[in-house]
């Protein structure tokens, strides 16, 4: 099937893809379970195939063994995984998505990594006849869940173009910042931002206790103004409760902001605050909170006092 033809748009409707999606994690498999309302024919796969075989029972679809068998008569491939090894890992080799993939599918991938992988992979995925989009992803759990996420996407206009109605599955904004490699650039600039705003958010909440001050009246008068944003509207309650097992764990931020200043270290861009922040939830980690929200940060500067 001409892979162009198959997502022309007719009518306002939307086609149906034959989809692989690989990795069925907090986000991959909600995601997954977007693209089956959607009407896509969607066949999975995860290192441990107890976690597929659960998506199937719930989705339907069907279960792979390998990511190459998953992606067999694809068109496009998906792939949610860990970082850039785990990436590589279900691209390449003889059980890899590649070797599995027909000319003409495209490769589309979610995980947040390295822009240097990216295009590694690209380049590799070029001469097979392969289309590949990195396309990394903003909301966390909750936009997964719901299907409200944030797409940045690099890779040519052509593949772009085809992979985009498919992403809408799952995504309420999706866009392409340029070529390969952009949209994992795009996405470090997000979390670059988040580093330094949650901490921001942390030390006005803890101010605010010290000082005797009711957080939700503080919260209320300073949201409507400059400081307004979307953690201090979706967090500053959890984050003064003191709750935090839930949201996007802190091994992930420090494994995405470990990207940023090795990429920053590379173009000379200067990163302070983000490489201070950084160490602050090493020291979070220190305190067990590995798996605990973003958010926080709140808790480092409460030990400290």
């Amino acid at each position: 099937m001409n892979v162009q033809r198959a997502f022309h748009r007719k009518s306002g409707r939307m086609p149906m893809a034959r989809v692989a999606f690989l990795g069925l994690g907090v986000m991959g498999y909600p995601m997954a379970g977007h693209l089956v309302a959607k009407g896509h024919e969607v066949t999975v796969y995860n290192r441990t195939a107890a976690k597929a075989e659960a998506w199937v029972a719930q989705h339907g679809g069907r279960a792979a063994a390998t990511p190459a068998a998953a992606a067999e008569g694809a068109d496009i491939v998906m792939a949610c995984v860990g970082n850039d090894d785990d990436l590589r890992a279900v691209c390449l080799g003889g059980e890899g998505a590649f070797a599995g993939m027909r000319k003409g599918a495209i490769f589309v991938d979610h995980t947040t990594v390295s822009a240097k992988v990216t295009r590694e992979l690209a380049g590799i995925a070029a001469p097979m006849g392969l289309g590949f989009v990195d396309a990394p992803v903003s909301g966390g759990q909750a936009g997964a869940e719901n299907g409200v996420l944030t797409v940045m996407c690099g890779g040519s206009e052509a593949d772009y173009a085809v992979a985009e109605p498919v992403i809408a599955a799952f995504a309420k904004a999706c866009r392409r910042m340029g070529e390969s490699g952009a949209g994992q650039l795009t996405k470090m600039c997000n979390q670059i931002a988040i580093a330094g705003l949650v901490q921001g958010l942390s030390e006005a909440l803890h101010f605010a206790e010290k000082a005797g001050l009711p957080i939700s009246d503080v919260v209320e008068a300073i949201s409507q103004g400059a400081a307004g944003s979307w953690q201090m509207s979706n967090r500053y309650q959890t984050m003064e409760a003191g709750k935090f097992d839930f949201g996007f764990a802190v091994d992930w931020m420090r494994k995405d902001l470990g990207i940023c200043l090795a990429t920053a270290n590379e173009t000379g861009a200067s990163l302070p605050v983000t490489a201070l922040v950084d160490q602050f939830y090493k020291e979070v980690q220190a305190m067990g909170g590995s798996r605990w929200d973003t958010s926080s940060l709140i808790a480092r500067l409460r030990k400290l006092s």
